[in-house]
């Protein structure tokens, strides 16, 4: 019998939506539910002092959907940054500029980062910083880099702020899983076992558009999972913060041709050159 252990101890990349065919990780629902937990306590911290900020920042490396969903859920954050969004801290509809505004409606304000997020603003700061042990590029921390920044900016305006942040990494990493993902585990355990019954092999279990799918390796790791800041989600993120977008007109026609670029790659044929070599090899030989 496969069992999957109710305790998910999950990496940190594997709680998104990392791949670009299922609709999400197991874990992914877990994660979000620690993290809105960390949330509720920045805002309790920034609403107990005057021109209070709570800064959070949460896993993240390449894709923001983390942050982006503990911000819909957690309906107290004013301003959420992820990979994807560029944003700019000077200036006219900038970072600080929204904070200024934040703090002079509300007394105190919440912001969510993801640790991807704001890699080129700090890009000059940062040396050759090789690979950590799973083989993934080693980033800046950009929680202790904003923080830095927010508050040497304020201090230069002589305006006094009470910053407080939290990175809960490794207490979202520890949890037990909740209901939703023990049920989502099961039925992966259940889809991979009758697939190996049936005799399939070089593939995984994943759900896609609410249908457990059997689904070939090279097409669950061709491309990670962005979130998509031209689409409804993201807009209703940005109407529930009410934060800027941050972005110019080239940031959003990228946006627009990347989503275009990613549909072709899920409604044709595989991408990868191999794979296309092998099918063309296999049917020019009358394999079916």
């Amino acid at each position: 019998m496969l069992k999957i252990h109710s305790s998910l101890f999950v990496s940190l990349n594997g709680l998104v939506p990392l791949f670009q065919v299922i609709d999400k990780s197991f874990g992914f629902d877990s994660a979000v539910e620690e993290a809105q937990r960390a949330i509720n306590a920045a805002h309790v911290e920034a609403g107990s002092a005057d021109n209070g900020i709570g800064l959070v920042k949460l896993m993240g490396r390449y894709s923001g959907f983390i942050a982006h969903y503990a911000t819909l859920a957690s309906r107290d954050v004013d301003c959420c940054l992820i990979p994807e969004s560029p944003f700019y801290l000077e200036g006219e509809g900038g970072l600080f500029k929204y904070i200024e505004k934040r703090l002079k409606e509300n007394g105190h304000m919440v912001i969510v980062v993801a640790e991807g997020a704001g890699q080129k603003l700090i890009a000059e700061n940062m040396k050759e910083m090789g690979q950590d042990a799973s083989g993934n590029a080693l980033l800046l921390d950009v929680g202790l880099w904003l923080s830095q920044k927010i508050n040497e900016h304020f201090k230069k305006n002589k305006t006094t702020i009470n910053l407080k942040y939290i990175d809960p990494t490794y207490m979202i990493r520890a949890i037990p899983s909740n209901a939703s993902d023990n049920v989502y585990c099961t039925l992966l355990a259940h889809s991979v076992v009758h697939g190996a019954m049936a005799g399939y092999t070089g593939f995984t279990v994943g759900q896609v558009n609410g249908r457990h799918c059997y689904i070939p390796f090279y097409r669950i790791t061709e491309k990670q999972n962005k979130v998509s800041i031209t689409d409804r989600m993201w807009a209703r993120l940005l109407s529930s913060t009410n934060q800027p977008s941050f972005l110019s007109k080239q940031d959003v026609d990228d946006a627009k041709v990347e989503d275009e670029r990613t549909a072709k790659l899920l409604d044709g044929s595989p991408s990868n050159p191999k794979v296309e070599d092998k099918v063309a090899s296999s049917n020019s030989n009358g394999v079916k």
